[in-house]
């Protein structure tokens, strides 16, 4: 009987120990865990070798990107006043120039981290009165540089053209030129 009773102890305390731990892979980081990406948000992938970036327009906003990603810079129009975007990652809190040069025009706008609802983290933004010598530089193609957010080739388009036009046709009051602009 006393057999029996430690048999069934011995048994009962080993059931209450940990399992042994798999055997590591080496090079593996200790005690990694895989997670699984969201479903719900695609992959980028990178554009095919002969697609184009192009403007499109809705409005009060135009945006500059390849077709169904999203958009690498877009222009907007809040009373009078350009909203330029940069949609690169930025660091909490950085600031900058965006230099734009096209068409004989160029443009050193500051821009700043700004968290944008509905964008994870944080991208590069600034804004311009529409009526700014500065702004002629949207007229036609562009180049646009940005520490940390590389060089970006620009094409000209009437989406863009049609925001700045409308924006300018509303000039805020008192609106002073961006520091920077150079015809």
């Amino acid at each position: 009987m006393r057999c029996i009773v430690s048999a069934a102890l011995l048994l009962a305390l080993t059931a209450c120990s940990k399992t042994a731990a798999p055997a590591q892979r080496d090079g593996a980081p200790v005690d990694a865990v895989r997670v699984g990406l969201p479903a719900a948000e695609a992959m980028p992938g990178a554009p095919a070798p002969d697609a184009k970036a192009a403007w499109v327009g809705n409005g009060d906003a135009a945006r500059f990107g390849f077709s169904g990603q999203g958009p690498l810079l877009s222009v907007e129009c809040r009373s009078g006043v350009l909203l330029v975007t940069r949609h690169v990652p930025a660091e909490v809190g950085a600031q900058a120039l965006f230099a734009l040069q096209g068409g004989g025009h160029i443009l050193r706008l500051p821009v700043d981290a700004t968290s944008v609802p509905g964008v994870r983290g944080y991208i590069w933004q600034g804004s311009l009165p529409a009526v700014d010598p500065g702004a002629a530089v949207f007229n036609g193609a562009f180049r646009g540089t940005l520490p940390g957010g590389g060089m970006i080739e620009v094409s000209a388009g009437e989406p863009l053209r049609a925001v700045v036009r409308r924006c300018g046709a509303h000039p805020v009051s008192g609106a002073a030129p961006v520091a920077g602009t150079t015809d």
